[in-house]
């Protein structure tokens, strides 16, 4: 029976290699972070990567950047960033990203990595962005 092999000085064995993983949280973040294939930077993060003239990625904002850039944004915005257009009643913070989006004046820069791990820089105002 299975009852009989249960020994009580084993329920813990498992929780205590959990436990030991809570120290490597931030590095488990940082590689999921380096899965990404875009990221999100403030505009003083930007530099270094291929040059401005030399880019080979398309002008057009991906829908996963978009979502990434709305959802970045509502929670700065949400946290009392300071509004980038003037506000006409408008209380949602994702309401109030998706104006600045549609206006051009979010602070953020894209990262887009490409496969010979250089990345190519991208302001928003750079890219056409098509609502959806």
């Amino acid at each position: 029976m299975a009852d009989d092999e249960f020994d009580g000085e084993d329920a813990g064995a498992d929780y205590d290699d959990i436990a030991d993983d809570d120290d490597n949280i931030e590095e488990t973040e940082e590689q999921e972070e380096e899965g990404f294939n875009t990221q999100c930077l403030a505009p003083g993060q930007a530099g270094g990567g291929v040059d401005k003239t030399k880019r080979i990625t398309s002008r057009y904002m991906t829908k996963y950047e978009r979502a990434r850039v709305l959802g970045t944004r509502a929670l700065q915005i949400a946290m009392c960033a300071p509004v980038m257009v003037e506000l006409e009643g408008e209380t949602d913070p994702l309401q109030i990203a998706m104006k600045e989006l549609k206006h051009g004046k979010i602070p953020i820069i894209i990262r887009r990595y490409l496969p010979d791990h250089s990345y190519e820089d991208w302001s928003i105002d750079e890219l056409i962005i098509i609502d959806h």
